[in-house]
């Protein structure tokens, strides 16, 4: 078995930050992880500079980027604006993601707008972007449940991916934002998006660990058929609402599992922990990943 990592914490991650991360230490960060073996980086995202101050070096850091022909170059687009900002560096990046919640008290919260409007203007961005040759992936928050609105009936969240879909998402990625869902939720919850979408399009799990259920349920989403997943090295990351919502899982944490079971990512996973290790200098503070505290398990032929 091999599944596909897509790095997301020089966007994700670094967002939730509260201080700026220079650009160069960026750059260096994006380098070290595409030197691991990555093959898909979120590097960063076209949103206002008064919102997020943590990417408003986002264009810099496209034209700067120095990553493998093989590594595919991600950047979060929140609007039509965004897009055309992103286009403008066209031919530095492959792959756009787009994003809204599953619950209208969410998404207000997060982007100020309704559901439906967040739709209606992420069908046009969809659109312009399959016109430019991107791959696109639509993202759902709160796909497994919300901290505001508690259940989230899956048929709500498989509608707003079927609209993604239509538009021109190649992949639908199912947040667990804050970190509600459970191993046996998640082992239901993808056969049945895959009844829902048809087999054309990649389904991702983006799951936080905020309850500590991260990694059991990449395993329950194993289980299921899932092949792609989303993670943040040294465990960046967050929602900026509600309080308390804390990392992705751990990139680190979540290849030494996968390669502890026989399931092949690509990675060297000690050269990911170099980036982990690297960017928990940059930050300054011990980070959540519980490889940069353990290690990778070192087996060896003594009697035990």
């Amino acid at each position: 078995m091999r599944v596909n990592v897509r790095e997301v914490g020089p966007r994700d991650g670094f967002q939730n930050e509260p201080e700026v991360v220079p650009t160069d230490e960026k750059l260096r960060l994006i380098g070290l992880l595409a030197a691991s073996g990555l093959k898909r980086i979120e590097a960063t995202s076209f949103v206002r500079a008064d919102v997020i101050p943590q990417l408003a070096d986002g264009a810099e850091v496209l034209r700067r980027i120095d990553v493998p022909g093989d590594v595919a170059i991600s950047v979060l687009i929140p609007n039509e604006r965004g897009l055309e900002n992103a286009l403008r560096l066209r031919d530095r990046f492959q792959e756009i993601n787009v994003f809204l919640s599953a619950s209208e008290t969410h998404n207000r919260k997060n982007v100020n707008r309704s559901i439906e409007e967040s739709l209606s203007g992420l069908e046009r961005v969809l659109g312009r972007a399959r016109e430019e040759g991107l791959r696109c992936e639509g993202v759902i928050s709160v796909a497994f449940g919300c901290p505001y609105e508690g259940h989230v009936p899956p048929e709500r969240v498989f509608a707003i991916a079927r609209r993604l879909r239509d538009a021109g998402a190649e992949e639908i990625g199912f947040g667990d934002t804050t970190g509600m869902a459970n191993p046996a939720q998640v082992r239901s919850y993808f056969p049945a998006a895959r009844d829902a979408l048809g087999e054309d399009v990649e389904l991702t799990a983006h799951f936080h660990n905020t309850r500590g259920q991260g990694l059991a349920n990449v395993l329950a989403a194993l289980d299921a058929g899932v092949r792609s997943f989303e993670s943040s090295f040294g465990e960046l990351g967050g929602c900026p609402v509600p309080a308390g919502a804390t990392g992705n899982i751990a990139t680190e944490d979540l290849v030494s599992m996968l390669h502890e079971m026989g399931v092949g990512t690509g990675i060297s996973l000690d050269a990911l922990l170099e980036a982990a290790r690297a960017v928990q200098e940059v930050l300054g503070r011990p980070l959540g990943s519980h490889l940069l505290t353990a290690g990778p398990v070192e087996w060896n032929d003594s009697p035990r």
